[in-house]
């Protein structure tokens, strides 16, 4: 396993949105306003073939992992210091082994073809609840993550049953499929986190068998102000999981399409509560 680590963790808007601002934290959890890009991604190290993931915990007496996704046009180390910034606020969280999959390099429909790292196509901008799902390429993604969870398990020997999938955007909406749609038969995860992503595959909730949806606890963090990945989804997605009787933690914050320090200090606490608490 590739070890990718970065000094600023970079959240990125969307495809071809030149003049968005992006929110950077450091390692020291100041958060910081940048100024206007025309990079998708601004990080220091490109994804790859191999899975990304912190050493700190390689060998050690770690138990539990978190898998966590970065959006389009990001690499894995574009979220790579949550390996830093969750322990320093919740100090448990040291022991958790981190793993930041690479996505792979697609051509976009929205952006005529254009490549770039990305979980799956995207037809439609900005993403409302109308919005039109790549099936193919959002399973593939599933796969692509259920393979590193088996990794995780024959080389480590950490459970999917002490693993939470977790992602930023694009890397939300596969967390949220890979933790829910596809476990049927399978383990379920200790819990899911879905930072400004969306519910995909909507007409497939059917498959979410009840065990999943009664083991798995999910955080749904959202800016308020987020026009890429519409706020009207956090509600949407909320509804739809909670009808299948999901323990659902959602919060918004006033921010667009970023991240916020209240949001950090909510999915530490959230990370903390299912892996180190007995439910």
């Amino acid at each position: 396993m590739a070890m990718v680590l970065s000094s600023t963790r970079c959240r990125h808007i969307g495809p071809l949105l030149l003049s968005a601002a992006i929110v950077a934290s450091s390692r020291r959890g100041r958060f910081r306003l940048l100024p206007p890009t025309t990079a998708m991604s601004t990080s220091s190290s490109s994804s790859s073939s191999s899975v990304a993931t912190n050493n700190n915990n390689c060998g050690g007496g770690s138990r539990s992992a978190l898998i966590f996704l970065h959006g389009l046009g990001d690499s894995p180390a574009g979220w790579s210091s949550l390996e830093d910034d969750l322990p320093s606020i919740r100090e448990r969280l040291g022991d958790v082994h981190y793993v930041f999959p690479p996505a792979p390099t697609i051509g976009l429909t929205i952006n005529g073809g254009l490549k770039m790292p990305g979980w799956f196509d995207l037809y439609d901008w900005p993403i409302g609840i109308s919005a039109r799902d790549d099936k193919d390429g959002m399973l593939a993604a599933v796969e692509q993550i259920e393979t590193t969870v088996e990794t995780l398990e024959r080389e480590m020997g950490i459970p999917p049953s002490r693993v939470v999938i977790g992602g930023f955007s694009q890397g939300g909406a596969v967390a949220l499929v890979t933790a829910y749609h596809r476990r049927r038969g399978k383990v379920p995860f200790a819990g899911c986190v879905c930072l400004s992503g969306w519910l995909t595959l909507k007409d497939d909730l059917t498959t979410v068998t009840e065990d999943v949806a009664n083991a798995t606890p999910l955080f749904w963090g959202h800016g308020k102000w987020d026009d890429k990945v519409l706020f009207e989804q956090q509600a949407h997605g909320v509804g739809r999981l909670r009808e299948l009787g999901m323990d659902v933690t959602d919060e918004s914050y006033p921010m667009g399409h970023s991240s916020h320090p209240k949001e950090l200090g909510a999915v530490a606490e959230f990370l903390e509560r299912v892996l180190f608490t007995s439910r």
